[in-house]
């Protein structure tokens, strides 16, 4: 008889959030956002979960966090988030070989060969990071991926405390049990948009789902439909891939709690990644040659654009740039996006380099160094950027598209 597999999903519990608390931790059980400025067009990036009980999240513009929480704090990103995340998983590769990690603030792990049981190791590994790094997260455990992920989920929307904490472990032949009274916005990969379509056809839990046949749900899905069947059963058999752990790429993304139809917001948007992105790299001494989008739409068909421009970057403004660019390529107007996200590839390390043909480089990367300081210094609502710059496309050597799976 095969022994079950024990796979653990980690998340840490507000990553930005609990990192701006290490630096001033007069924040912790405040109501407060980190995020761009509430004077412009500021977008909430992570925010506490006191900020959570008035209804504000992630990706919604400071200004209305604001009108819902009148006494929300906005935190300008202080950076160091890549630092921090580094330690986490290297703490976590101490235990064993077996970790994926899958954005900067998540990670699972593998724990099948260690001898104690699930809950066991996730409360060790919680320890371990507390006392390690002084970050606090939740783990979710089960046989595979997708529950443990759930697990993780519903751990911590159960727990009502400023930071959840949260263990939930599935034990063995009892995820379909798990499963059945969850909404089936719980799994993984549906979104609002997806749940009303279900909700319309009778299907509003999981249970739901395990009670339709493969044939009726694929004829309402497509092949979706017999993947969403077996997923409602807990079945996934996907490996923990341990594959290529070094940095092949930086990236930040983010989906919208409502799908957004609007330029502006979505400018908006692709700056504070753009940002994040930049910071990323600059943490880490790395520069990339290659800018990539990816946009999902509301029906999750996903498409990436990427552009390989003639000199390695890290300045945040040569991103944005390259990123707003193909957005706008890309965009149908009034059309609603569902996920954004910035990435970069083709990465090298040892600092920007500087063209031959461009004069302004060297400048535009002291200003980006002092902008950093007086971020780190004084917030980022005292040190945006007065304008878009314009640069040079000609450094574009190479336009590339991709086509994502439809669900």
């Amino acid at each position: 008889m095969t022994t079950p597999r024990k796979i653990l999903h980690l998340d840490l519990d507000a990553f930005f959030c609990a990192v701006e608390v290490l630096r001033n931790p007069d924040l912790d059980g405040k109501p407060f956002a980190v995020g761009g400025s509430p004077e412009g067009r500021g977008v909430v990036s992570s925010c506490s979960y006191a900020a959570r009980k008035f209804g504000v999240r992630s990706a919604m513009p400071m200004s209305q966090a604001l009108r819902l929480c009148p006494d929300l704090i906005a935190v300008p990103h202080g950076g160091g988030y890549s630092r921090l995340s580094q330690k986490v998983m290297a703490a976590l590769d101490r235990l064993t070989s077996y970790v994926e990690q899958i954005s900067i603030d998540e990670a699972f792990i593998d724990v099948s060969d260690i001898p104690e049981d699930s809950e066991t190791i996730a409360r060790r590994i919680q320890m371990m990071i507390k006392e390690e790094v002084r970050l606090p997260c939740s783990l979710g455990g089960a046989t595979s991926k997708l529950v443990a992920k759930i697990a993780t989920n519903v751990g911590k929307d159960s727990v009502d405390t400023y930071w959840p904490n949260a263990v939930l472990v599935v034990a063995a032949g009892k995820e379909p049990e798990f499963l059945r009274p969850l909404p089936v916005k719980a799994m993984w990969g549906i979104g609002p948009k997806s749940a009303e379509r279900l909700s319309r056809a009778g299907i509003r839990t999981l249970g739901d789902v395990q009670a339709w046949s493969e044939e009726a749900l694929e004829a309402k899905l497509g092949s979706y439909g017999r993947r969403l069947k077996q997923f409602a059963f807990g079945i996934d058999d996907r490996p923990v891939s341990t594959d290529g752990r070094e940095v092949k790429s930086v990236s930040s993304e983010t989906t919208f709690d409502e799908d957004i139809a609007d330029r502006d917001r979505l400018h908006s948007v692709l700056l504070s990644l753009s940002q994040r992105v930049g910071r990323s790299l600059r943490d880490d001494a790395l520069v990339a040659k290659t800018i990539t989008l990816k946009l999902r739409w509301a029906d999750f068909k996903t498409i990436t654009r990427r552009v390989t421009i003639r000199d390695a970057t890290d300045l945040d403004q040569v991103i944005y740039t390259s990123a707003k660019s193909l957005f706008e390529r890309a965009w149908v107007a009034g059309k609603p996006v569902r996920l954004l996200g910035v990435g970069t590839a083709s990465l090298d390390t040892g600092g920007e380099q500087l063209s031959l043909f461009s004069q302004d480089d060297d400048r535009e990367h002291r200003v980006q160094d002092a902008l950093d300081d007086l971020r780190d210094r004084f917030g980022a609502a005292k040190t945006r950027w007065g304008r878009e710059h314009s640069h040079d496309f000609g450094r574009w050597a190479d336009v590339e598209e991709e086509k994502g799976e439809v669900f």
